[in-house]
């Protein structure tokens, strides 16, 4: 299934999208292709939402996601406009894939050769190679059930899951486990399972809290590979917006909007600037929650405020971007540094929020890979440490926390930076916030817990207000570029299937 309406399905209707997320951006494709007028509003100076880039004396970084991991469902989306994502961007299929220093010393390399990946298991446990093949053909089986019949099709109601094909397609798969049992039941040294659960950062969740279902993550990292788009992810957001403008959507920047009144043919939404758009259909781009609680009178939420501080986060982030004079070799283009059990590190962020003593963080350099992202004869860099959401956020903290991070470095990868920086930026829980509106300043919304995954994820259609929707990462699939890019086009079929006389 396309998960997406017919075209002219939308013909003659007026669309308001606000934000300009991939969710928000694969809404506005999907409906201008189907005929509707599509006017995209975003808050910010640039389109992207959390895939912003950030450029600085002759430095370009992508500040949130830096992996293009699923090219199936980027080929699907494009395909979908009789189009290929090589017509808009091009790819680089890295090697290693990543890179992880242990803080015990130990270092390994996963890389695009399989046979290399199954001696590195087999190296550190007896077996564990055969349990690398069996794990990764389980993930498969999952990835290829899962996405055709639970992520591409839109079940917003329990009885959308009792039928016989559901049941059939669903047999044998991991719906109810955690992910910590089902690794156990193929891997017993603790790096080896860290190395199948570290995806779950891109889910914002731990391995004690994320259902097993997401072993498909591995299949992804492993099978299907890692890649970067010439010129990093914002390469890939000017690519749709390029798309967006064939089909005929109007972007409107430095657009916050204030408030949404009417209802479905007779909608009003304002923006701080003091314009009104009026639209037929709405679709919310923007944090489910603040739309929910800032933009809408209460009479017209779906939710309350208590609904949304019962519901567990994604984590937020620390992230310091760095442009540093000369190369930094021990580093790879995707680098992760981790504790050798990381127990505390997930406390910290789920269960006794606090700033991690001893983290687990990501350093991506993409200037291994791109040298137009930074000056000659310079790195870009930057990390990336996850955090509770709604920890107090300071100058002071920040900077206290760049010398833990700048410590932690140098002293396990051996990349002494402090002496080379150039150029020096932060973002953490406040500007995420600050800039998207964040819930608590969450980097990512509602982690996949087994309470917040599928049907129990708030829905793309607003049962308080006939003719408002919602796009992206909160509601269903969930988190990440890939699933936001789905659930544009699962939004736009639900718009399809329920307007007045369509």
């Amino acid at each position: 299934m396309d998960a997406a309406p017919d075209t002219d399905a939308m013909a003659g209707e007026s669309v308001v999208v606000i934000g300009g997320g991939f969710g928000g951006l694969s809404t506005a494709c999907y409906l201008a292709d189907a005929g509707a007028d599509v006017t995209l509003l975003e808050k910010n100076e640039q389109l992207g939402g959390r895939a912003s880039r950030l450029e600085a004396e002759g430095f370009r970084f992508d500040m949130g996601p830096s992996w293009y991991l699923m090219p199936d469902v980027f080929e699907r989306f494009f395909g979908h406009f009789d189009r290929s994502p090589e017509e808009y961007y091009t790819l680089t299929h890295l090697d290693p894939h990543y890179r992880v220093f242990w803080k015990d010393g130990d270092r390994v390399d996963v890389l695009l050769d399989m046979e290399h990946n199954r001696e590195l298991f087999e190296a550190y446990e007896p077996g564990a190679g055969d349990a690398l093949d069996a794990y990764l053909e389980e993930a498969e089986r999952t990835y290829e059930i899962g996405m055709e019949h639970f992520v591409y099709e839109d079940r917003p109601r329990l009885r959308d899951y009792v039928d016989r094909d559901v049941l059939r397609y669903s047999w044998g798969l991991s719906l109810l486990g955690k992910m910590q049992g089902h690794v156990e039941g193929y891997f017993d040294h603790p790096k080896l399972q860290q190395l199948m659960q570290y995806t779950l950062v891109f889910l914002g969740g731990s391995p004690t809290n994320t259902p097993a279902l997401y072993n498909l993550m591995s299949h992804v990292d492993f099978n299907m590979g890692v890649y970067y788009p010439d010129g990093g992810l914002g390469a890939v957001v000017d690519g749709i917006v390029e798309l967006a403008e064939e089909l005929g959507v109007e972007f409107v920047v430095d657009a916050e909007v204030t408030g949404i009144e009417g209802r479905y043919g007779a909608f009003a939404v304002d923006t701080v600037g003091g314009d009104r758009h009026l639209a037929d259909v709405v679709v919310s781009n923007a944090d489910y929650a603040h739309t929910e609680q800032e933009l809408l009178p209460e009479r017209k939420r779906q939710y309350t405020e208590e609904y949304w501080e019962s519901r567990t986060y994604a984590p937020s982030a620390f992230l310091l971007y760095l442009g540093v004079e000369g190369d930094v070799p021990e580093l790879a283009h995707h680098t992760l540094v981790l504790p050798t059990r990381w127990e505390e590190h997930f406390a910290r962020i789920f269960d006794d929020p606090a700033w991690p003593e001893d983290p687990a963080y990501y350093l991506c350099v993409p200037s291994k890979t791109d040298e137009t992202v930074a000056p000659d004869g310079h790195s870009n860099l930057f990390a990336l440490v996850p955090i509770a959401p709604g920890l107090e956020d300071t100058p002071e903290l920040r900077e206290e926390y760049r010398e833990v991070v700048l410590d932690d470095i140098a002293e396990n990868t051996g990349t002494e930076l402090r002496d080379r920086i150039v150029f020096e930026e932060t973002f953490c829980v406040e500007d995420f916030a600050d800039r998207y509106n964040s819930y608590d300043g969450s980097a990512l919304g509602l982690a996949h817990t087994l309470r917040q995954t599928s049907l129990f994820r708030p829905p793309h259609r607003s049962n308080a207000v006939d003719g408002l929707y919602f796009t992206g990462a909160t509601t269903t699939p969930g988190i990440g570029v890939p699933m936001c890019l789905i659930s544009g086009g699962l939004t736009a079929e639900r718009i399809a299937d329920t307007i007045p006389d369509s």
